[in-house]
């Protein structure tokens, strides 16, 4: 798998990253699959970059705050009314319970405009794992003040887990066993005034993987453009020497 950071803003986009939107891909029966981890805001601008939304096989949301899964606003004007780019069907949608009805009171004005002509949504279940080309998807409930899915993704004997938005929990030695790669929420320091039951520290990202247990590789993302990433990054290290910070165009090979 070919995993690229589209956006890795923590709750809104930075000045230098969209919000959340990780770009999944693998070769499989003679093209190149596409998978989107998330849509927040500001991040179908970037992913264009990368290749044309049109391509895309499937959108996974974590979860329905906006910096996860707002573009899918902008993504379906593409789908509906770009002059040359075209695809077959319907793009597949998983998220949340309530993703359908989230996203058309989004995109509209006025009375709710169902979107269901060009995204056909899917509701996750937990631990109910759904095929997309070569990727086998599992999500997995987490730690947030909404419904929030971590998930693994599998593919050609390797896993990729993302937390999405989440603190502490005992379903993140699940969500990331034996992992290749992790992507670890990192938002908030690791210090006082911060809420737990949110979001996870570069600490606590780092105590969560060794937890786990067989991670081999971990990436702190999500941090908030006013925290600091060497902090998240010195935090973690005393747990797991070597972290990286996730920035926007990274590429990790899985």
């Amino acid at each position: 798998m070919k995993v690229t950071a589209v956006g890795c803003s923590g709750s809104y986009p930075g000045p230098e990253s969209p919000a959340s939107c990780y770009l999944v891909q693998a070769e499989y029966e003679g093209r190149t699959w596409n998978i989107v981890l998330d849509l927040g805001n500001g991040s179908i601008g970037t992913l264009q970059r990368y290749i044309e939304p049109t391509a895309l096989d499937a959108v996974v949301i974590s979860h329905l705050h906006p910096d996860h899964c707002l573009d899918l606003c902008p993504l379906y004007v593409i789908l509906a009314h770009h002059p040359r780019l075209r695809r077959q069907g319907r793009l597949p949608v998983f998220g949340p319970a309530g993703i359908a009805e989230r996203i058309a009171r989004a995109y509209a004005v006025g009375p709710v405009e169902w979107l269901d002509d060009w995204f056909a949504f899917t509701e996750m279940a937990p631990r109910v794992p759904f095929p997309v080309g070569p990727f086998t998807i599992t999500p997995v409930h987490v730690n947030h003040p909404v419904e929030a899915f971590g998930v693994r993704v599998e593919c050609g004997g390797v896993t990729l887990a993302y937390t999405g938005d989440t603190d502490a929990c005992p379903a993140l030695d699940e969500l990331m066993h034996g992992a290749d790669l992790v992507l670890a929420d990192a938002a908030f320091p690791d210090q006082s005034g911060f809420p737990r039951g949110i979001h996870l520290s570069g600490r606590r990202a780092a105590q969560a993987a060794v937890s786990a247990g067989g991670v081999r590789r971990l990436v702190l993302t999500h941090i908030l453009a006013w925290n600091q990433a060497g902090q998240a990054r010195a935090e973690a290290e005393e747990i797991w020497p070597g972290v990286q910070v996730c920035r926007p165009g990274d590429i990790f090979t899985v």
